[in-house]
């Protein structure tokens, strides 16, 4: 662990946001953890029926180019061509 990062596990105690040291480091795991579940479940729910879905028909794929076009068009309706 970083130098910079290790000493603010103290730091968190010393503020009393957290009674120990090791409380501070549950906690950032039980936050890293939640993190996970959320990505899992976005990998699972969205992605893979998205990716499913391109593979049953791939005429559904955007080229680099188009997506830039798309992206440059969705910005200037944005800004209104600022």
């Amino acid at each position: 662990m970083p130098k910079e990062m290790a000493q603010q596990i103290p730091a968190k105690v010393a503020a009393v946001e957290y009674a120990s040291e090791s409380e501070v480091i549950r906690d950032g795991l039980r936050t890293l953890l939640a993190h996970d579940r959320v990505v899992e479940a976005w990998l699972r729910d969205q992605v893979a029926p998205a990716l499913d879905a391109l593979k049953a028909d791939p005429s559904r794929a955007v080229t680099t180019d188009g997506m830039r076009a798309a992206l440059a068009a969705e910005h200037t309706k944005a800004t209104g061509s600022r």
